[in-house]
């Protein structure tokens, strides 16, 4: 039969050019009538062996959940395995229950294994992907399968080789021995086995994408094994491939997931586990504290004043760090107080706010006559409040205005340098009687700790609490946290001074990275300020030769972006278990700002959505490894949402325009 095909197939081809018209469609008349007699004879074979088509409906349920929650509104789809443009859809309701129908039609031969060897019909059929060819040979044998078009062209071969007895079967995906996707039609495939050969038709699909199929007890990417879970279990049910997914209002937002070769055979239930996907909410409506700046200490006395170029560098939003807070030493000497004038001045020019901290009154006001240590003399505070008012006239004298002057640095810390110890009640005392001859506003306590305790007796007198103009404090050895009385009596904090490390350059990365989570946590626990040591430092943002570190550019992805003035808001950030990634978010106006810290060493894609409010577009800024507050891709928002690849170890900062 074969070889009558192929001996059509040849006189098509041999069709002389330059024959006449009427030549021509003899010929082809010829070819069409073997062409006939072929089909019939293979129709005739097809109808002599006895099978079934049948079509099932399964009721297939189950759940999609996150670890400790369902998921809301997802897509639960089921694509054939074999056939990948059939697919059956539903969506996860409030609980995260699915339920859909699953028709699966097969065909399945009616008879017993035979005695001898047996072709059966492939499946699926009609195909638009890759199709099964089972078979049965009853004593080992070489094997060989081939696949023709209707012209009886030999179109793919599959020479098996040696096999033993029982069910095996093949895979084709449609394609020609070159690799070619062949035009869809009607094909014919053909079983050499023990001395025999037995042919079946089959019909190529229109117009579909190709993939390989994966059945169970697949061998290899052209043969198959079959048995109680091979191809009977294919012919009863369905091998599919479950693709979960997000639609709009999927919550909470998942990382897509796909389980593959989930058969299908009966009613089942089917429950799956996900992962959210990170996603930041922005709350744009929900203000929070109010944004002072951003700044580090320039401690003239102890080290050297900063230069020109290192005030701009430090001060200048425009490419440079963008600080916008300088704090002063005030010195026990008052011939010393304007040592520091010129870059006070010249800050305070960007836009700079100027604070000052003492960290010991002069020793004559103290009990232990000395620069460490001691108490302040309780006949000297009216003293002392002169001593503070004499460096802010000074400032103010020479063009400079503070913002603020502080009590004392550190007053809980025993140190062997400039210090002084204070405890409650004498700072309750000093800001009820003193302070308010000083006639510049002041903030306390400046605790190394942030020990509440220190001021808590001064904000619950209300003519102590009414001359503070602001709660400053430390995080040595301390967690960032919020302060509720310092916030109930309309008290702003300030983190006024800290560092992460002295011993690394501000250079080793990713050393250098905790700065970003450590402001993070500062703006999440309601801090307006965050002040780091020394701004010129080999540690800190500028080194000794004014150049700005890698800790210097983390610490800018706040400051040149965050501008005082600027409210924080409220957000919130539901990340996968291994995700080590921090969000925090900002609006002025129409401003906003979105700065995200990735602690992992690896990407993460985030998801974000702007609530009660929105953006057109953000424009991002990243340190990490390799960037310096790099200017990075634009992102489009579409329904208040976009999305966005955060690079490991790094920060990044999006901005609204």
């Amino acid at each position: 039969m074969i070889s009558r095909l192929n001996g059509a197939a040849d006189v098509m081809t041999k069709i002389p050019e330059r024959s006449s018209p009427v030549m021509q469609q003899n010929m082809r008349r010829k070819i069409m009538k073997t062409v006939k007699k072929f089909l019939s004879f293979a129709l005739a074979i097809l109808a002599a062996v006895p099978f079934s088509v049948s079509a099932q409906s399964f009721i297939v349920k189950g759940n999609v959940a996150i670890r400790g929650g369902a998921v809301k509104f997802a897509s639960v789809t089921f694509i054939n395995s074999s056939d990948t443009a059939t697919q059956f859809s539903a969506l996860t309701d409030s609980s995260g229950n699915y339920q859909l129908n699953l028709t699966i039609t097969s065909v399945k031969p009616n008879n017993a294994v035979p005695t001898d060897f047996a072709l059966e019909q492939n499946y699926p059929n009609p195909f638009s992907s890759s199709t099964a060819i089972p078979y049965q040979i009853n004593k080992q044998s070489d094997v060989k399968v081939t696949i023709y078009d209707i012209l009886g062209r030999k179109i793919r071969s599959f020479n098996v080789g040696l096999q033993s007895a029982g069910a095996h079967g093949v895979v084709w995906d449609g394609r020609s021995e070159f690799g070619e996707i062949v035009a869809p039609g009607v094909y014919f495939y053909r079983l050499q086995a023990q001395g025999k050969s037995e042919v079946k038709k089959m019909v190529f699909g229109m117009g579909q994408s190709t993939t390989s199929i994966t059945l169970p007890g697949m061998i290899s990417s052209q043969t198959y094994e079959s048995g109680a879970k091979g191809a009977d279990a294919i012919l009863a049910g369905g091998t599919f491939n479950v693709l979960i997914t997000n639609m709009n209002n999927t919550s909470p937002i998942i990382i897509p997931m796909q389980f593959n070769n989930v058969g299908v055979s009966s009613d089942t239930t089917l429950n799956y586990t996900v992962s959210a996907a990170p996603h930041a909410i922005v709350y744009l409506d929900s203000a929070e504290q109010t944004i002072r700046g951003f700044g580090a200490a320039n401690i003239v006395g102890w080290r050297p004043d900063m230069t020109t170029a290192e005030v701009q560098t430090a001060y200048d939003s425009t490419g440079n760090l963008g600080f916008s807070i300088m704090r002063l030493r005030i010195p026990p000497d008052s011939t010393q107080f304007s040592i520091d004038i010129a870059s006070a001045k010249l800050a305070q020019s960007y836009g700079a706010k100027i604070i000052a901290t003492p960290w010991t009154p002069p020793t004559w006001m103290k009990t232990n006559n000395a620069i460490a240590g001691g108490y302040l003399i309780p006949s000297a505070y009216a003293a002392y409040a002169s001593h503070l008012q004499a460096f802010a006239d000074t400032m103010t004298t020479h063009g400079v205005s503070l913002y603020a002057i502080s009590v004392q640095n550190e007053p809980d810390a025993n140190v062997t340098y400039e210090s002084c110890f204070w405890n409650a009640t004498q700072f309750l005392n000093f800001m009820k009687n003193n302070a308010a001859s000083v006639g510049t506003p002041i903030f306390m306590p400046e605790s190394e700790s942030f020990t509440h305790q220190l001021s808590d007796s001064t904000l619950n007198d209300p003519s102590a609490a009414a001359n503070v103009a602001f709660v400053g404090g430390h995080i040595y050895g301390a967690t960032p946290a919020s302060y509720p009385l310092a916030a109930s009596k309309g008290k702003e904090i300030w983190m006024t001074e800290h560092l992460t490390t002295s011993t690394d350059s501000g250079n080793v990365w990713p050393a250098a990275l905790p700065v970003g989570k450590e402001i993070n946590d500062c703006m999440s626990a309601n801090m307006s300020a965050y002040i780091w040591w020394y701004i010129v430092r080999f540690y800190g943002p500028i080194d000794e030769n004014g150049n700005i570190t890698k800790r210097g550019y983390i610490m800018s992805q706040y400051a040149r972006f965050v501008r005082p003035g600027f409210h924080r808001v409220y957000s919130t950030l539901n990340v996968s278990s291994g995700t080590n990634a921090y969000v925090t978010a900002y609006k002025e106006g129409a401003n906003i700002v979105i700065v995200v810290v990735n602690m992992g060493s690896s990407s993460v894609n985030m998801n974000f959505s702007l609530m009660n409010g929105t953006a057109d577009h953000f424009a991002s800024f990243v340190t990490s490894a390799t960037k310096n507050c790099l200017e990075g891709n634009d992102f489009t928002v579409s329904n208040g949402n976009f999305s966005a690849t955060l690079e490991p170890s790094s920060v990044t900062t999006f901005v609204s325009w």
